[in-house]
């Protein structure tokens, strides 16, 4: 498992680095960021490419983090609600407010994007 893990990360870490480096692919272009490439310059280029990262990066983790605290509050509340379910309508709310949060990283995320050039 832990194997798997570190394979599928150093796949993950591949496909960012060389989506972010491949623009770079011209050197003439990357030593001098004042060269044009029909009406872009590769400043702008590095700019749209790095927003793009962040923005992929911050929906992500708030996703993976959300689906990770839905699932450990999820299974709490419905364990606390086959003791006493008067506490299941409490403790959906909780579950509610960690949905809120993948809710929350997407629209940052929208800010981020519309921020691309």
């Amino acid at each position: 498992m832990q194997r798997r893990r570190l394979i599928t990360g150093a796949i993950l870490a591949g496909m960012l680095l060389i989506g972010s480096v491949a623009p770079a692919a011209d050197h003439e272009a990357a030593m001098d960021p004042t060269i044009r490439h029909g009406d872009v310059s590769m400043t702008e280029v590095y700019f749209a490419v790095g927003l793009a990262t962040a923005a992929a990066v911050t929906a992500s983790v708030s996703i993976l983090g959300a689906g990770f605290a839905v699932g450990k509050i999820g299974s709490a509340a419905l364990g606390s609600a086959a003791e006493h379910p008067e506490l299941l309508t409490r403790s959906l709310l909780f579950v509610a407010l960690a949905e809120g949060l993948a809710v929350l990283g997407f629209a940052v995320a929208m800010l981020i994007v519309m921020k691309i050039p």
